[in-house]
């Protein structure tokens, strides 16, 4: 009796080389893009890992799920750095990966200008500079939100329970693990803490003062570091 294994939930591939695919010059550095030619590839679900080079030295990048080829390159910006994090599908810990919310295959690079969007750029404001220090600023409440301060005060009291907060957007992070990353302050405190993370699906810049609500999750741990004694999950911003 023959027996299947299904790999329809959990997709695990694992592609390797021996041979080291060599860089050649980036053309378009001056830019800001950083160029990588691939040296491994692991698919999981919803995730594709990138063992790549990257002038001259090998590291570890994270993407939404990607068709990719040993030894194709690639040009990225940005990005959230995660030391030690730990993949349980790949049963792996690595010492550190890069997360970006995309990657532009080196097919799709303008030769002259870079990377260049299909559609038209629509502009759109600048947002300030990310910070993770405390910032001075008043922010007028509205009926029915809570301070950053009465949320740490009261944390288990409003552990589980949703709530809605007015802030302003200090630093944001998107696409990391599915989610959106954003630190948000009122001006408000309790015993030094003033900053809040919220995950969310929305889009946001640093300076946007928004009213987000979402639920209240405390104690959480997302591996490789990142524990949130108190955070905002599911934040949608309110109108």
């Amino acid at each position: 009796m023959k027996k299947i294994v299904n790999l329809s939930l959990i997709v695990i591939c694992f592609i390797a080389s021996t041979v080291t695919f060599a860089q050649s010059p980036n053309p378009h550095a001056a830019s800001g893009l950083k160029k990588v030619i691939v040296q491994e590839i692991l698919q999981v679900t919803g995730y594709t890992y990138l063992n790549v080079l990257e002038d001259g030295e090998k590291k570890w990048l994270a993407v939404p799920t990607i068709e990719a080829k040993l030894g194709e390159s690639f040009y990225y910006k940005g990005g959230m750095e995660m030391p030690q994090f730990e993949s349980k599908e790949l049963n792996k810990t690595f010492d550190t990966v890069l997360f970006l919310s995309n990657i532009t295959s080196a097919s799709s690079i303008d030769p002259s200008k870079g990377i260049v969007e299909k559609k038209e750029a629509t502009p759109v404001k600048q947002g300030k500079k990310a910070t993770l220090e405390q910032l001075t600023m008043t922010i007028a409440t509205v009926e029915g939100a809570i301070t950053i301060e009465e949320l740490f005060k009261n944390k288990k009291l409003y552990g589980g329970k949703k709530v809605m907060i007015k802030g302003e957007v200090t630093k944001f992070a998107s696409g990391i693990m599915g989610k959106n990353w954003s630190h948000f302050q009122d001006g408000t405190s309790h015993e030094g803490l003033y900053d809040l993370m919220i995950t969310t699906q929305e889009q946001v810049l640093v300076g946007d003062v928004v009213i987000f609500e979402g639920t209240v999750a405390l104690d959480k741990d997302f591996g490789a570091g990142y524990f949130y004694p108190v955070i905002v999950e599911a934040g949608v911003i309110k109108k």
